[in-house]
């Protein structure tokens, strides 16, 4: 299949800011984040977890709901807590910025 072929939705290219952090919570789970800021995603950040090869679109709604982080990255309830309090004080409100 050649790139003609394609019904393309949309293929754009734009300069983000991506902050790669570790840490270790009380359960002793070793946090490798790689969090992306961009244009895109309604102000919401993309957080990949480097280890586990997990990523979401995260915004503080997402942190809020119940087991969300737990399914998403496949974490306990006790590691989802610690990686939401770090996340809460990172990710902060979303700013639409395509109005």
């Amino acid at each position: 299949m050649s790139a003609q072929e394609f019904d393309y939705l949309y293929d754009m290219t734009e300069d983000t800011t991506t902050r790669f952090v570790c840490f270790v919570g009380e359960s002793m789970r070793r946090f490798d984040l790689a969090i992306t800021s961009s244009n895109r995603f309604y102000g919401k950040k993309l957080v990949t977890d480097l280890q586990g090869g997990k990523t979401a679109i995260l915004g503080p709604d997402d942190l809020e709901a119940e087991g969300y982080l737990e399914h998403v990255y496949k974490i306990t309830e006790e590691e989802a807590e610690e990686l939401g309090s770090f996340l809460v004080n990172i990710i902060g409100s979303v700013n639409f910025t395509d109005i």
